[in-house]
């Protein structure tokens, strides 16, 4: 994968604007060059419909604070009345349960915090279940093409 992106990269010194599409695109660090997209979901606990009346925008910004700490990507976010939408981009040596349990944990304790109306109504504001799909740039098809062909390359 390294000579790839080497490569890649050769074409790209002539290319400036595909340059700047690949430094979006990957992240990298002395042994390894990923793309880790992800897809979220997690609700309120019984799927209570309490992101409204202010606390939708504040655990925008809550969870952008977070993802800055990490040094993590937000890419995406909608906050619905019952449910959350992240599509992240993370760093290769965080595992994503811990990403979704950062993100989880700072802004229940933030917002419960900030709305005190919200610990009488939840006993914690998020459930412990999430949804996550990986996201990525080349299909699964792709992938599965270039794997079969190893051999007659």
């Amino acid at each position: 994968m390294l000579q790839i992106y080497n490569i890649i990269l050769i074409f790209a010194s002539e290319k400036k604007l595909f340059l700047m599409t690949l430094a979006k695109r990957y992240t990298s660090n002395a042994h390894c060059v990923s793309n880790l997209g992800y897809h979220i979901v997690f609700c309120p606990k019984y799927r209570r419909k309490v992101l409204l009346n202010g606390v939708d925008e504040r655990l925008k910004i809550l969870l952008q604070q977070k993802a800055d700490e990490l040094g993590i990507t937000l890419e995406n976010m909608e906050v619905m009345p019952d449910h959350v939408h992240l599509f992240i981009r993370s760093k290769s040596t965080y595992a994503i349960h811990f990403v979704i349990n950062q993100l989880k944990g700072y802004s229940s304790v933030c917002l419960r915090k900030e709305f005190p109306w919200l610990r009488s109504r939840l006993p914690s504001l998020w459930t412990r279940s999430y949804f996550v799909e990986s996201v990525g740039h080349i299909s699964e098809e792709t992938v599965r093409k270039y794997i079969e062909n190893q051999k007659n390359v």
